[in-house]
């Protein structure tokens, strides 16, 4: 039974394991993205909040995901690529991962369990759906792909204070 999102790891874009219970003790915020949807500029904020709490103690991880109108088709390298170029992205991204589906990422299923969406629903529905997590690995909030980074910031000051 898996407890808290340290229980996960998750492939890097170069194709590694990496532990989430590397990130103990920090909020996270997890968020699928990809590189040609309406609210690709959402990069741009969430890079502003990565620079403004991270020595804070946030820690943004970006999964992208073509499950929503084929949106980035591109490869691990290139999406990485994409978001250091256009919107210098520094916080933590992975390789592309379904969020939805029986080949949904089980970290993402884990967050959909803990944190449903409009009555109860647990699929994603669109890019940039985004998890709060607190600092101990617990699902506290799921926010809608239309919720900025900025809208959002007052709960991440509540969980960093």
């Amino acid at each position: 039974m898996t407890n808290t999102v340290y229980d996960f790891s998750c492939q890097t874009p170069q194709g590694k394991d990496k532990s989430l219970e590397d990130y103990k003790g920090k909020v996270l915020l997890v968020v699928n993205t990809a590189s040609k949807c309406g609210f690709t500029p959402q990069f741009a904020g969430l890079e502003e909040m990565y620079a403004t709490y991270k020595d804070k103690g946030l820690e943004i991880l970006g999964f992208p995901c073509n499950q929503f109108g084929k949106q980035d088709p591109g490869s691990n390298g290139e999406i990485m690529e994409f978001c250091q170029l256009n919107y210098g992205v520094s916080f933590p991204m992975f390789g592309k991962v379904e969020v939805n589906g029986a080949d949904a990422d089980p970290l993402f299923k884990h967050l959909k369990k803990s944190a449903p969406g409009v009555l109860g629903s647990e699929g994603i529905k669109w890019n940039f759906t985004k998890f709060l997590i607190d600092a101990s690995g617990n699902v506290v909030k799921r926010y809608a792909p239309k919720d900025t980074p900025k809208a959002i910031a007052k709960d991440i000051e509540k969980l960093l204070a």
